[in-house]
């Protein structure tokens, strides 16, 4: 059976058939599956369209899953983090292998020493043939171990450094695989786990927000300027939310004109300040061709506001942060809106109740 795909039209808003579809279908508020349903409703991937229209009415986390795996590989799969460790885990056992024969080594010469000493316990006089062969004997030991020692050295210094270079590249390709390659901000997989992470202590729910914010209009900006515009919007966007906040808050870029702020030790009245401060930014930036001076027109964002304390889990914190959202669309756009200030109004937010 097929889903009933919610369709915008030129002038419906794409957040809203994106949030109508997925709790159509009953699909959990995750940023990875906004991701999936966004770019099947713009149109922008009939494939991925093609699809999304493919799945059953009700669809596992598993089949969304697949479907991410195949259209998002950066952002669904950690296989180069994996591949990176399989490298390390081998050098690793080069390394053990090493140590294992040099030990085999020693134990063989402490072997030729006490044959040695056995050898000449009991006996009261020496030939000096005896003691050439024991002196010769003795000497080759020796040199073969110093000899084999100083290769050990070698062979080790060799392998730290191949270590090191892994190392190296194994930092990468993580930061890669959490980094969106337009806005160079963390991405969707960065952000599942960072929202994740607020619920391991009660002082990450204490102290934790969450800002999701959307471009406005963006279809049409695609639609009149082209896609590569709006592309440099979105970087210019992305470059706003990171230098607006501390170097250690958290700010990500989960999908199309999506963002997501996570704001640490900040109250409510902080947070939404912070919100505020952000969109007359963006709202103030003029955005235009620097080569040609071709002006784009006013480019503004909604923003939704929740505290992790008012939410019992990562996906039930991003599902009122993403109401508020909804709520500054629906109101107008360009605003923030509090979810917390949205109680007593559970009439107008019927569709988001679940029987």
């Amino acid at each position: 059976m097929q889903p009933a795909v919610a369709t915008p039209d030129r002038n419906s808003d794409l957040a809203t058939a994106v949030v109508t579809t997925m709790r159509q279908l009953g699909v959990v508020g995750l940023p990875r599956n906004y991701e999936i349903f966004y770019e099947a409703l713009s149109g922008s991937n009939p494939e991925l369209s093609l699809a999304v229209v493919a799945l059953s009415s009700r669809p596992t986390q598993e089949d969304l899953d697949r479907i991410g795996r195949r259209f998002f590989a950066q952002n669904h799969g950690p296989g180069i983090v994996e591949q990176a460790r399989d490298v390390l885990a081998r050098e690793l056992e080069d390394i053990a292998s090493l140590l294992r024969n040099e030990r085999g080594h020693i134990e063989k010469y402490g072997r030729i020493l006490n044959e040695t000493s056995s050898g000449l316990n009991g006996r009261n006089e020496l030939s000096r043939d005896l003691l050439n062969k024991i002196v010769g004997a003795v000497s080759t030991a020796t040199t073969s171990t110093i000899d084999h020692g100083r290769q050990m050295a070698v062979t080790l210094d060799d392998k730290s450094a191949e270590l090191e270079t892994v190392k190296s590249k194994l930092e990468e390709y993580k930061r890669l695989a959490d980094t969106d390659p337009l806005t160079q901000i963390w991405n969707r997989r960065a952000f599942d786990k960072e929202i994740a992470r607020i619920y391991n202590s009660n002082r990450g729910i204490l102290f934790n927000a969450l800002i999701l914010a959307d471009i406005d209009r963006f279809k049409d900006i695609n639609d009149r300027f082209g896609h590569p515009v709006g592309d440099r919007i979105i970087q210019i966007v992305a470059g706003i939310f990171q230098s607006s906040i501390r170097a250690d808050m958290f700010v990500a870029r989960t999908g199309g004109e999506e963002f997501a702020l996570i704001i640490e030790g900040a109250s409510e009245d902080t947070t939404f300040e912070i919100a505020e401060r952000i969109r007359l930014l963006i709202e103030q930036t003029p955005f235009a061709n620097t080569k040609t001076g071709a002006a784009y027109g006013k480019v503004t964002v909604s923003m939704g506001l929740c505290m992790a304390s008012e939410a019992d889990s990562p996906e039930d914190l991003y599902t009122k942060a993403d109401r508020a959202l909804y709520r500054s669309k629906v109101s107008g756009r360009n605003q923030v809106t509090r979810h917390s200030a949205m109680a007593g109004r559970g009439k107008n937010w019927m569709l988001y109740r679940k029987d």
